[in-house]
């Protein structure tokens, strides 16, 4: 096999193009049969074989940047980088990750968990490089949902502005190529790109310019009717306006084209963007037939194309998709608002019941959040449905657009804690953090999958300002779902467990954990208290008091950074309040980020775990004795 021979991208510049073609399947054939036991983000990689042989054939990785955006479309550039012998581990705790890391080789110049970054960071290497006085190529690859991304957008303005040397591929694997539009576009992109043509039509201006009189009449006319034929022949006028030129588009898997074109690419002077249409899943009949559902699938049988699924309790997203149906149904005020995520966030159903009701408003989630303060101002209640990960990117708006002028919006934020295989970049373990400091706000974490329903009970019933309910990545655990859902009072606590030893404040999946750890130690004699800590904010403070009278030791346990996070709340409340000699110990996310792995390695990682617990509480002990 070809790929056996590829360890670097120098291996693949000895290759004919029929070889090259050859590997394109084989690589294909690898993904396929590796990710079928791994799981991972299948059908955007088979969307870029060619394109990313065609890169790392014609340029020269680490030195020329090659920038993915994203990470989802970079499984093929760590196959031909020399990581194919890792692909094993693709995911798992300490293998390889899934997206792109520093760290993890020399040619990945760039990383990125969130989408449209790559034009920014781009921007940022060339101009170090013009800076430096060297000539390496800097390219950056994003898709057609990345780039309606704000963030790029704004690269997209200042690139075109400075006119650096950039090349910006555009991945578009939505949309389709006409035959006689491709070939137009082939025609025109050929002679646009060629040196001597831009250097005549600017020679060409220039001496128009220079008659007396009529000069500058005749160039503005040449200008005119150059504009004109351009708006009336090329779909890319948009680029061009924003000072790119634009070439394409090409069929991202015809290998020959699409190498001749970047060799074109290559020879502009300036920015320019070359528009590859690409399709997803290429190459594994089930996931051409359904890419979103094989975007970022679980372990599957290749042959039949089952995902291989864990039977048990429903994952939280599904039981917030279907509750939130069921609130809708009573209240005409909800709407849904998604930032590209209808199917992650559980919506898919609510969008079918509901469809104008349903607002998916694209990689956007800074427009999502002040669009939410726009419908609570008039009165409606919008539910901003956003993976914990991705609320990071609308903080401004959270503070300035909805808690400052405490608008009624709902926050589900998805995906709260460890995430899992997608590790370090989306691990939702900042929001407590970055939620609780802002005032108005109100942040709870269910238990259970019964009241999380509840929490959005509460949430509809709420008319105060903006409340939050944060919930797992993962499978309830079994609770039954009651027919109703019943609204939870404000900042109030439930003790699950009695005890006289020490007291754990636990939040969300932690409380089990707690619970486990009571049952272990009443084995033992020792009687753990196990508080349901649903309320982060405000939090119960006429239990804390009691808990102060008490003189208690008091352990909290989260699924959140420390630094800042509620058991920090905690301690500020005993501060603020003079409380003096109590004992709080802190359990929770200590401050680095936590990679890739299971969430139940991500745990045991941290500490977050019944055992680890179990021996907080016994180093109680000496204290215990000394007071009894």
């Amino acid at each position: 096999m070809l790929l056996e021979q590829i360890n670097r991208p120098e291996d693949l510049k000895r290759l004919s193009m029929a070889e090259l073609e050859v590997l394109a399947g084989e690589i294909r054939q690898f993904l396929i049969e590796k990710l079928s036991v791994t799981g991972g983000h299948l059908s955007s990689n088979l969307g870029v074989v060619e394109l990313t042989i065609a890169l790392h054939t014609l340029f020269h990785s680490p030195y020329d940047k090659l920038l993915f955006d994203v990470g989802h479309q970079a499984y093929v550039h760590k196959i031909l980088t020399g990581r194919k012998d890792k692909f094993d581990t693709l995911r798992k705790y300490k293998g390889l990750c899934g997206f792109i890391k520093r760290s993890e080789s020399e040619h990945d110049v760039w990383e990125a968990g969130h989408s449209s970054t790559s034009l920014s960071a781009a921007m940022g290497m060339a101009m170090a490089r013009d800076l430096k006085g060297e000539h390496n190529k800097v390219v950056a690859i994003i898709g057609d949902g990345a780039i309606t991304g704000g963030m790029a957008l704004e690269a997209m303005n200042h690139i075109g502005h400075e006119k650096k040397n950039i090349m910006v591929i555009l991945n578009d694997n939505e949309m389709s190529i006409a035959p006689n539009v491709g070939a137009i576009h082939n025609y025109l992109s050929k002679i646009r790109s060629d040196r001597h043509y831009l250097k005549a039509k600017e020679e060409v201006e220039h001496l128009l310019k220079k008659i007396p009189a009529i000069g500058g009449t005749l160039a503005k006319t040449a200008e005119k009717l150059k504009d004109s034929l351009k708006y009336f022949v090329l779909n890319g006028v948009w680029f061009e306006e924003l000072g790119f030129t634009y070439i394409g588009p090409v069929d991202g898997h015809n290998l020959p084209v699409l190498m001749d074109t970047l060799k074109q690419a290559e020879k502009v002077v300036g920015p320019v963007l070359v528009h590859v249409v690409t399709m997803k899943g290429k190459g594994y009949t089930p996931a051409e037939q359904d890419s979103h559902s094989w975007h970022g699938p679980g372990p599957y049988k290749i042959e039949s194309g089952q995902v291989l699924k864990s039977v048990g309790p429903p994952m939280y997203t599904e039981v917030f998709g279907n509750t939130l149906i069921q609130l809708a149904e009573q209240d005409s005020r909800i709407v849904a608002v998604t930032p590209a995520m209808p199917g992650g966030s559980g919506l898919l159903k609510f969008a079918k019941q509901f469809p104008s009701r349903m607002i998916d408003v694209g990689i956007a989630e800074q427009h999502a959040a002040t669009l939410c303060a726009g419908l609570a101002s008039e009165g409606l209640k919008p539910v901003f449905a956003v993976y914990s990960t991705f609320l990071q990117r609308a903080y401004d708006q959270v503070v300035h657009d909805i808690c400052r002028p405490n608008l009624n919006v709902a926050f589900a934020i998805d995906r709260a804690g460890f995430v899992g295989p997608d590790g370090e970049t989306h691990q939702g373990v900042y929001d407590i953090a970055f939620l609780r400091s802002l005032p108005n706000m109100v942040l709870m974490m269910p238990k259970d999958e019964k009241e999380l329903r509840d929490m959005m009970q509460t949430a509809l019933e709420y008319n105060d300002g903006p409340i939050a309910y944060r919930y797992p990545r993962n499978s309830g655990i079994g609770a039954s779902l009651d027919e109703t859902p019943t609204a939870i009072p404000i900042g109030t606590w439930e003790t699950l467990r009695d005890g006289d030893y020490a007291a754990v404040l636990a939040v969300g999946p932690m409380v089990q954990v707690a619970q486990d750890a009571a049952e272990q130690l009443a084995k033992e004699g020792i009687n753990l208290r196990v508080v349901n800590a649903r309320f982060i904010k405000p939090m119960d403070e006429a239990y804390l008091r009691q808990l102060a009278v008490e003189s208690i030791p008091i352990i909290t346990m989260e699924e959140g950074a420390i630094q800042g996070g509620f058991g920090s709340a905690v301690m500020e409340y005993f501060a603020a309040n003079h409380f003096t000699g109590l004992h709080v110990h802190v359990m929770g996310i200590p401050d680095y980020f936590v990679e890739h792995g299971s969430v139940k390695e991500q745990r045991e990682e941290v500490g977050l775990t019944a055992l680890n617990l179990i021996a907080e509480v016994k180093k109680l002990m000496p204290r215990k004795r000394q007071r009894a």
